[in-house]
């Protein structure tokens, strides 16, 4: 087994993990980041179709976090943001709907006043006495946004999250141009230039460790450091996949407090934009947002206003499992017969015009075992204890372990791995001022 000796090692070539491992090779420390897949990313995976960026994973630019919008500035990337009209698919008839949802939603502003002890989004509506006809719609959107589910989810959470939102402006969103894949692109070259390295295709199977001292096992390799970057996604880190010797109880018991949650995301690539010229005019021109919460899946959206030729489907939460193991091909077909009955055409049609269907099943990748974090009820504070550094030598960092907010999103990411490289480049300079 070979041996390599750094300054840190950081498991992880997500955006947390190179997020990390830049801002560490900036400040001179000699850095690896180790990455189990044969690509970088972690959950940002872009497929490029011809002249399409087809995401199979993170896509949307929530608002304007300054920690993103910095780095694709410097990275001179172009972004859009998207626009256009939302659409309803009820009683069989489609519709402009965009007041409509604003309206159902309305709860959940509601919950950025939440006080009290902590209970589920179940419990929060009965003891709101939402009524039932009421509750369909944000049920749908709690657990499609949130990839949670509703009898779990923490409502104390759900209201630090709607505040964080409102912060940065996550009601308008944005998209890059070509492909979300260039930020971690970008952030392995700016490590490579600095003198650190990304080495992907190495599963780690074991972080052995002691204080000042940590080990990272691969079958072929092991790597030593003083300190060591744990990136791992919440259900990986969970399940115990890579094992941590001595286990750090308190960031496992954190991390039990918490969830991944499960979505089934697809990208429809058609040879047109079948859907403009119907009725209702000029809404389905101008489609953004579809809304269909008695069909599988229940949300759509397109590109609008980028020129482009696909539709995505999305279920959140435990509806996902519906669609759990269908690959691509069968996929398409379902789409196709749900999108022929909402916009009233003939399913032969549809499927004569699509040209492929993109997805990838994150829940039994076992690289991230499901989509993106949320905090279960009562677990406020997991992600507060899971940032906080193991002996000066383990440093956790990943989506669900944000401490603004946003968990699930790639500035939420960001911010963690700037927060454990600051973590560790402040105990560097504590030693070199006492020696």
């Amino acid at each position: 087994m070979a041996n390599s000796t750094v300054d840190v090692v950081v498991v992880g070539a997500g955006m947390a993990g190179l997020t990390a491992a830049r801002t560490l090779a900036e400040a001179g420390l000699k850095v690896l980041v180790v990455e189990a897949q044969d690509r970088i990313g972690g959950r940002i995976w872009t497929r490029h179709v011809g002249d399409e960026a087809i995401e199979l994973g993170a896509e949307f630019i929530h608002g304007k976090p300054p920690e993103l919008w910095a780095l694709i500035d410097e990275a001179g990337l172009e972004t859009y943001e998207r626009d256009g009209s939302q659409v309803c698919f009820e009683d069989g008839a489609l519709s402009d709907c965009r007041g409509e949802m604003e309206e159902a939603f309305e709860p959940l502003e509601k919950l950025e006043n939440f006080s009290g002890p902590d209970m589920s989004f179940a419990e929060y509506l009965d003891r709101e006495k939402i009524a039932m006809e009421e509750r369909g719609r944000i049920i749908g959107y709690v657990e499609g946004f949130n990839a949670a589910d509703h009898r779990e989810v923490s409502v104390a959470s759900l209201g630090a999250q709607q505040k964080a939102e409102d912060a940065i402006g996550s009601d308008h969103n944005y998209r890059l141009r070509g492909g979300y894949d260039q930020l971690p692109r970008y952030l392995s070259e700016k490590i490579t230039e600095l003198g650190g390295r990304v080495l992907t295709g190495t599963p780690v199977e074991e972080i052995r460790w002691q204080e000042g001292w940590v080990e990272v096992v691969s079958d072929l390799w092991s790597f030593n450091a003083p300190r060591v970057v744990v990136t791992l996604p919440l259900a990986v880190l969970q399940r115990g996949t890579v094992k941590i010797e001595p286990p750090p109880r308190q960031i496992l018991e954190a991390a039990e407090r918490m969830r991944m949650g499960q979505v089934q995301r697809f990208t429809l690539l058609f040879a047109e934009k079948f859907w403009t010229g119907l009725p209702p005019q000029p809404a389905l021109d101008e489609l953004s947002f579809l809304f269909a919460f008695t069909e599988m899946p229940p949300v759509w959206w397109t590109t609008q206003p980028e020129a482009s030729h696909t539709i995505t489907g999305w279920v959140g939460g435990p509806r996902s499992a519906a669609l759990t193991g269908l690959d691509a091909k069968a996929l398409g077909d379902k789409a196709c017969t749900t999108l022929a009955r909402i916009f009233g055409l003939q399913k032969q049609r549809i499927r004569g015009l699509l040209k492929g269907c993109y997805t990838h099943d994150w829940r039994h990748d076992r690289f991230s075992l499901g989509a993106y974090s949320y905090v279960a009820a009562g677990g406020l504070d997991a992600s507060r204890q899971m940032a906080e550094p193991v002996a000066d030598t383990l440093f956790f960092a990943g989506e669900h372990t944000d401490i603004t907010g946003h968990w699930g999103t790639v500035h939420a990411a960001m911010r963690s791995g700037l927060r454990a490289a600051e973590q560790i480049l402040l105990r560097v300079s504590h030693r070199e001022a006492e020696q």
